[in-house]
């Protein structure tokens, strides 16, 4: 993983935990490093490691960090100098969704060795809300995207709610419902 997801989660205990909770998942994970470049790649062992520590120093699940880091990278890209950049690829939670892919491809302009996952979207007929199917060579994710979901909900002011329906180790890939929880105007994609 590129080191810009490091430095979010570096961001993310810090802002809620504080320095003294980084420096002791960063010292117990064995990462040496005083700072990540966004822009170099780190091992994604190093990434899963950082949490797994974190689920360690901070006495939560993989879970709940993974789903509170994901809804914080929303907001800490958006600082980082991403914000216009999203706003290029959708104006409303639903549209935005539809464009994933366009959004990875962009960054991996900028990324050259990016591995993005991959997202199909379907609208339920008759229902308020979408199916998001999420492909990823990536295992174990699927609370981050909880939390990338909640983010973007509160990034585009939709109420939402998110349950996942289908799970990768019964399938191929992880698939999750997300209800609209006020109407929602539908415009075509």
């Amino acid at each position: 993983m590129y080191g810009l997801v490091n430095q979010a989660l570096e961001d993310f205990v810090r802002r809620g935990y504080g320095d003294t909770a980084w420096n002791r998942i960063r010292v117990a994970a064995g990462v040496d490093l005083e700072m990540f470049v966004s822009m170099d790649s780190y091992p994604d062992e190093l990434s899963y490691r950082l949490v797994g520590t974190a689920t360690q120093v901070l006495g939560l699940s993989t879970s709940q960090i993974l789903e509170a880091f994901g809804e914080h990278w929303v907001l800490y890209t958006a600082e980082a100098g991403y914000g216009e950049m999203l706003a290029m690829f959708g104006s409303d939670l639903r549209s935005f969704l539809f464009n994933l892919d366009n959004l990875h491809s962009h960054v991996g302009m900028t990324y050259p060795k990016l591995c993005p996952p991959s997202f199909e979207v379907e609208d339920m007929p008759g229902a308020n809300g979408l199916l998001l199917h999420y492909h990823s060579t990536r295992a174990g994710l699927a609370p981050m995207v909880v939390g990338l979901l909640k983010g973007l909900g509160k990034r585009f002011s939709q109420e939402i709610s998110v349950e996942q329906i289908a799970f990768r180790e019964d399938s191929d890939h992880d698939v999750f419902r997300v209800d609209y929880m006020s109407a929602v105007a539908s415009p075509e994609h």
